[in-house]
């Protein structure tokens, strides 16, 4: 028998997540909260998002706010997050609103917006404003998959899955509320369909779950076998002046943590640097001293920085003319840097202060 749209619906009134972007019952959700929530969202947890995106709001409390907001601004806001062609995307996106004069209300409205693709254009559509479309992100796709007993393994099924998830809200009580049963669905995968030890005793969809049935929900949805993440090297060079400042640099407008600041350095690169290699990337002549390395994780590959710090009594004009940028040491909470470079200051700094 097909899930009963009703059934999660009773269910979701009952058990409904309370989270800072969700509008109470019976109120009609921003968009520029749903937006911003979905953006934030993307490849981080619900737990890492809700801090950031009350101190985001604090900061922005409108779409227009965040329009006229320096770029630097919001990418400091950002900082920690990760993905920062997100911060990027959304700031483009808020000039467009803005200019517009308010978001778009539909699929092709919403698709045209920099940064917003299917999933989040359709929770959007969906939650924002009543759109009858299934938003799938990563808990639809892991209900459809089990509700189905679906078992090609993802992502080659993901196309697959989207198109039976599509089918889940054709019954009328669906319709009539589409924004509670998209978030229905969010929160039956967050709470009770979860990755591992799904609740099934306590799901409104059990009776109708095929993977329940033949009693492989818990395996599903299949994944294909992750391939090994390569390895990259690098090195980065902390150097202050006798006033305290640190020299940074700005990463290009494009790519990984485009638009950052920095500390000057080489290349990421799949051979170890030695350091006759590095030094010859140092931004500046010092008495260069080897400070330690630190890994990061990024999506598709590790990176292992090898850290150089010095000292001079002041940053030469060719440092300046390199892309160097001198900031007072106090200043560093406040600017731009994405995790990896606050993970090597604070390698670094201690050493400073022995």
């Amino acid at each position: 028998m097909p899930p009963s749209s009703a059934d999660l619906l009773h269910w979701y009134d009952r058990h409904r997540r309370t989270l800072p972007w969700r509008a109470l019952p019976g109120h009609s959700a921003d968009p520029y909260h749903v937006w911003l929530s979905e953006i934030m969202l993307q490849q981080t947890t619900v737990t890492a998002v809700i801090p950031y995106y009350r101190r985001f709001l604090d900061r922005f409390p409108t779409v227009m706010d965040l329009a006229r907001a320096e770029s630097d601004t919001v990418m400091a806001a950002w900082a920690g997050l990760g993905y920062y062609a997100r911060a990027r995307n959304l700031h483009d996106c808020a000039r467009v609103v803005a200019a517009a004069g308010r978001f778009p209300d539909d699929m092709p409205g919403l698709l045209a917006l920099p940064g917003v693709g299917a999933y989040t254009a359709a929770a959007i559509a969906a939650i924002a404003f009543g759109r009858p479309v299934v938003p799938v992100d990563g808990n639809v796709e892991r209900v459809t998959s089990r509700l189905f007993a679906l078992s090609d393994p993802l992502p080659a099924a993901r196309k697959s899955i989207a198109r039976q998830a599509a089918t889940l809200n054709q019954s009328a009580e669906a319709q009539a509320r589409p924004s509670d049963f998209a978030q229905a669905l969010f929160d039956l995968g967050a709470g009770v369909c979860t990755p591992r030890s799904p609740a099934c005793a306590l799901c409104p969809w059990r009776e109708a779950c095929a993977g329940f049935r033949q009693g492989i929900a818990a395996n599903l949805p299949v994944k294909a076998p992750r391939a090994t993440k390569p390895v990259r090297y690098g090195a980065h060079f902390h150097v202050t002046d006798a006033a305290g400042q640190i020299l940074l640099r700005r990463r290009a407008a494009k790519g990984l943590l485009g638009g950052m600041l920095e500390l000057p350095g080489t290349d990421w690169r799949a051979a170890p640097w030695t350091p006759a290699e590095a030094l010859a990337h140092a931004p500046l002549a010092a008495s260069w001293q080897a400070a330690g390395r630190v890994t990061h994780v990024f999506t598709h590959f590790t990176l292992h920085v090898d850290l150089y710090d010095a000292a001079v009594g002041h940053f030469p004009n060719s440092a300046a003319r390199a892309g160097g940028l001198a900031f007072a040491g106090q200043a560093l909470d406040g600017l731009a840097l994405p995790s990896l470079m606050r993970k090597c200051l604070a390698a670094i700094r201690p050493a400073m202060t022995a």
